[in-house]
């Protein structure tokens, strides 16, 4: 079962990439975001071709990541995802056409580094998938929480130019979110169907969309590399760290192991910091192409 599980997280993972490269590319030629209207921002967004495109590829990589949630632990699907991370470089330079320097090189390769050594370590949560709703409910609070406040300071006058990186990165945490969501429901759903009406579901949703409009924002703004790496490893480390929190995944079964992990985590941070901060649009030699 857990096999299966990996096999479709890597599926989701090679689809992922690609969608959002398509995204990408349909929310540059799409009128500004607006956080206030979130449904007028949506129908502009998929009145956009390639929008539209990535929006589909998402959609079936989504199913295959709900569907390898319900067969493996929780950090590694999510590792195994992120992990996804390089081979990113090929398709957004034969064809999309993005441009990266080394630094982008060097970020992507250290951050699929750091979540490979995660995916290679991770250990096993609880058999059962148990997890109590207090704890649920504290971590998923507190995490939405932090993710308003990214929103609200993306928009700081004196934040204004990592505006992207913020959304990217509240992007990723809400997408975590709701990944753990997710997760909690499909330990309870197949035995019991009525728990489908529960918060859990309103908190995958809330996330989903906040997820959504803020990735969508970032693009907008920022280099497209920096802002799916930001995007994917900020993801990837809420949901591990839900994993670990509310579902018992172990952070390392011995103090070695403990410290290893941890760096891997550190590793992935750097990666994101050493990507470029400058939006595409500004840098020199380069021009928006539109399709």
């Amino acid at each position: 079962m857990s096999e299966m599980g990996l096999v479709l997280a890597l599926g989701c993972a090679l689809i992922s990439g690609v969608a959002l490269l398509c995204k990408h590319r349909g929310a540059v030629n799409a009128p500004d975001v607006a956080m206030r209207s979130p449904l007028r921002s949506a129908g502009a967004l998929f009145r956009s071709r390639w929008w539209a495109i990535g929006f589909g590829l998402a959609t079936f990589a989504w199913c295959l990541h709900v569907a390898a949630l319900s067969m493996a632990p929780l950090s590694l699907v999510q590792t195994v995802i992120a992990g996804g991370l390089a081979l990113l470089a090929v398709p957004a330079r034969r064809w999309f056409g993005i441009s990266m320097g080394r630094r982008d090189l060097i970020g992507l390769a250290l951050c699929a580094s750091g979540l490979a050594f995660l995916a290679l370590t991770a250990g096993h949560g609880r058999p059962d998938g148990r997890f109590t709703s207090s704890t649920l409910f504290a971590f998923e609070g507190g995490t939405l929480a932090l993710v308003a406040v990214l929103m609200v300071s993306s928009a700081h006058e004196r934040l204004i130019g990592r505006g992207w990186l913020l959304l990217a990165v509240a992007a990723g945490t809400s997408l975590g979110v709701s990944d753990v969501a997710l997760k909690a429901l499909a330990g309870t759903v197949p035995g019991s169907p009525i728990s489908l009406i529960s918060p859990w579901t309103l908190i995958a949703i809330v996330g989903g969309a906040g997820g959504f409009l803020c990735l969508a924002r970032g693009l907008q703004l920022g280099e497209p590399v920096a802002v799916i790496v930001a995007f994917s490893a900020c993801a990837t480390l809420a949901a591990i760290t839900g994993g670990i929190l509310v579902f018992g995944d172990p952070l390392g079964s011995d103090p070695v192991s403990v410290i290893a992990r941890s760096s891997a985590f550190l590793a992935v941070i750097a990666a994101a910091a050493l990507l470029p901060v400058v939006p595409q649009a500004s840098r020199p030699g380069e021009a928006a192409q539109g399709t």
